[in-house]
């Protein structure tokens, strides 16, 4: 019995003992790393972005208007060409031999109508004079008459072939840049058949994109104050933009896509845009006066919505549920649930929770021990 009352006092000792120990130390969790940035008071302009389509400002398919062949082409693929300039020359003799033709038509009529007239101022006299008939002086005179108007008609034709002649001279009606050259030296041609080039105009040049229609009344509204100024993004370039103006708004909204169709024009001057690009063109409708704003990628979506992480006075962060409005560049309007100078989360998220202590690293690390 005694051997008994010590064991199971030895027991209860060390259950008390153990019992007595200090807790064991449980670690928190640590902050999350975060960056941050404030949210910020400003005019912000009122922009609206689309995708464009870079068009050439006048396109000219450059075609024969006669039968011919090719003499000479005068200008290399891809160069810049003036108005007026001679692009290609058709072989000229057969065009130069109808001139010959009608010149010498010409003289031959007008020497029989120096005849006919003489002729008929003759019998004039003869007329009165009793000795020939009125029939043969009307016959002499309508025949004066007959050649008075061939003569008309040799002049009309020699106006005629020389027209042909210059369209063998086939000249660029713009300024532009010339493109493939279908047809070299050698080949026969055919009036307005196929171009034979195609010379585009690319200063000034055209964008041209469209939007949604429930933006067509803010849009109609700021050209009417004054000229709609809109950019166009120069393609791997994003530091670089060309200023132009809207000079263009289609009368009709797409019905199949809820879309209208608008032109901007560009000088284009250094020619970083190209007919067949597409850019991005930024319009500009006016300013939205103290809006609040946060860097855009501090905006994150669920299934409630859009929302950010708002860092609060004792480092933790709150789920705030956010209105956006329009995008300014790399900032994000905020129409509603949130104010200037809070500070929201912009790196770091997929990590957050709602109440987790964050470190923005703008001092040490705060870590929590639980006796």
């Amino acid at each position: 019995m005694k051997q008994i009352s010590i064991t199971l006092a030895s027991l209860i000792v060390f259950f008390i003992c153990t019992a007595c120990t200090a807790k064991k130390e449980v670690k928190a969790k640590p902050p999350v790393p975060v960056k941050v940035s404030q949210a910020l008071q400003k005019d912000v302009p009122v922009e609206i972005k689309a995708i464009g389509n870079i068009e050439a400002f006048t396109s000219v398919a450059i075609k024969s208007q006669v039968n011919g062949q090719i003499a000479r082409v005068h200008f290399k693929e891809g160069s810049d060409v003036e108005k007026g300039d001679l692009l290609i020359s058709l072989d000229p003799e057969p065009f130069l031999a109808v001139l010959s033709q009608c010149e010498a038509a010409l003289a031959k009529d007008q020497s029989q109508v120096k005849f006919a007239r003489e002729q008929a101022s003759r019998y004039e006299g003869l007329l009165k004079e009793g000795i020939v008939t009125r029939d043969q002086y009307d016959l002499l005179r309508t025949t004066a008459e007959s050649y008075t108007a061939n003569v008309a008609a040799d002049r009309a034709a020699i106006k005629s072939a020389r027209i042909q002649l210059g369209y063998c001279s086939i000249r660029s009606p713009v300024s532009g840049r010339t493109g493939t050259i279908a047809l070299q030296a050698g080949n026969l041609v055919k009036a307005n058949d196929l171009p034979i080039v195609t010379v585009n105009q690319v200063s000034p040049i055209y964008a041209t994109f469209s939007i949604p229609e429930k933006l067509l009344a803010g849009v109609k509204r700021a050209m009417a104050d004054n000229e709609l100024r809109i950019e166009a993004l120069i393609p791997n370039e994003p530091a670089s933009r060309e200023a132009g103006t809207i000079s263009f708004l289609d009368n009709t909204v797409n019905a199949a896509t809820g879309t209208i169709k608008l032109k901007g024009v560009f000088a284009n001057t250094s020619r970083k845009l190209w007919p067949g690009q597409f850019t991005d063109v930024v319009m500009t409708l006016g300013q939205r006066k103290n809006a609040v704003v946060v860097p855009t990628i501090a905006i994150q979506t669920s299934q409630q919505g859009q929302f950010v992480y708002v860092v609060k006075p004792d480092r933790k962060a709150e789920m705030r549920p956010v209105t956006a409005a329009a995008a300014a560049g790399e900032e994000t309007v905020i129409e509603k649930g949130l104010a200037a100078g809070e500070t929201v989360v912009t790196d770091g998220q997929l990590r957050l929770t709602p109440g987790a202590l964050v470190e923005t690293g703008d001092r040490p690390p705060v870590v929590g021990i639980k006796q």
